[in-house]
């Protein structure tokens, strides 16, 4: 039985990742604070804040993979340093967000990273954790550079505000979708990739990301999944900024939204996700699951991204 160690685990990639893996027949142990959440059930759960010297004293034997999704530089380190030499594979999550540029479409795993001079930003620390991560276990580490992820339970609210929105009705304000790309990937197909690169033996860098799709066709199928009485009100570029609007998410946002010259970074190269097994569900069939999601929890919760109702009649208003 394959054993597979995450070091993380109860957050929502991380649960997956152990779901997964347990699908598969493996033994799964996290290694997590837990307080982000339970582990999935089945997998064995070692309480530890990856702070503190002893932070691995817990974990016994060798692994057949370790999982890495943290992006903080000094968890990275020394995860590295007590588990390198016993794992057999090493996965770390890591970003499309290390790529230096975003204005080339079709861009591959070749193009230049930022210069990590500031890990305390998410992109430099990403590099900065594949440094590390090269350094000390090049033959046998995945890089999974990760693009947006959606799907059930996603905390940045970024994908699910859509159906959400269109499942309230009414005049939704959406950006005008011409030239414009998104490119999401199901938490889930996600995760079962990791799993099965993992077991392959997959090496070297890999752009996880979705199917590269129209804007408007996202758009489309969140309103078709919502199946409401919903107006879109599509408004330019500058209508948008000028009314206080913000770029693909946080706060007064409009979620997947992008400047027009960052639009490759919704169209990067997906040919080694692909090749090395890489499968992608329908995007209705994601829709779905998400919207069932989004009901579940709520759509008039407060949300991390979006705008407001009330924020979305000022913007109409103008």
């Amino acid at each position: 039985m394959r054993r597979i160690l995450i070091l993380g685990g109860t957050a929502w990639l991380g649960r997956a990742i152990a779901a997964a893996a347990l699908a598969s027949g493996a033994d799964v142990t996290c290694l997590a604070r837990g307080e982000s959440g339970a582990v999935a059930p089945g997998a064995r759960l070692v309480r530890a804040d990856r702070g503190a010297r002893d932070a691995y004293a817990g974990l016994d034997g060798d692994w057949d993979d370790v999982v890495e999704l943290s992006w903080d530089p000094g968890f990275v380190a020394s995860g590295l340093h007590a588990l390198a030499d016993r794992a057999a594979h090493w996965t770390l999550v890591s970003s499309v967000s290390v790529y230096a540029r975003s204005d080339a479409p079709f861009a591959d795993e070749s193009a230049d990273l930022v210069d990590p001079l500031d890990t305390t930003r998410y992109s430099d620390a990403k590099v900065h954790a594949e440094q590390l991560t090269t350094a000390r276990a090049s033959d046998r580490a995945l890089r999974v550079r990760a693009g947006l992820i959606v799907g059930p339970g996603d905390p940045t609210d970024r994908f699910g505000y859509w159906p959400a929105r269109f499942d309230r009705g009414g005049r939704v304000v959406v950006p005008e979708t011409a030239g414009r790309h998104a490119q999401g990937i199901d938490v889930d197909d996600l995760a079962e990739w990791i799993v099965r690169a993992g077991a392959a033996g997959t090496i070297g860098p890999v752009n996880a990301v979705g199917e590269e799709l129209p804007l408007a066709a996202v758009l489309a199928a969140a309103r078709e999944a919502a199946g409401a009485d919903a107006e879109p009100v599509a408004l330019d570029d500058e209508t948008l900024l000028s009314r206080g609007v913000q770029h693909w998410m946080g706060p007064r946002s409009l979620p997947l939204w992008l400047p027009a010259e960052a639009q490759g970074f919704s169209r990067r190269s997906d040919a080694a996700f692909v090749a090395s097994g890489g499968r992608r569900r329908p995007l209705a069939e994601t829709m779905r699951r998400v919207l069932a999601d989004e009901r579940d929890r709520g759509v008039d919760r407060p949300r991390r991204a979006g705008l407001t109702l009330a924020e979305e009649a000022d913007v109409l208003a103008g």
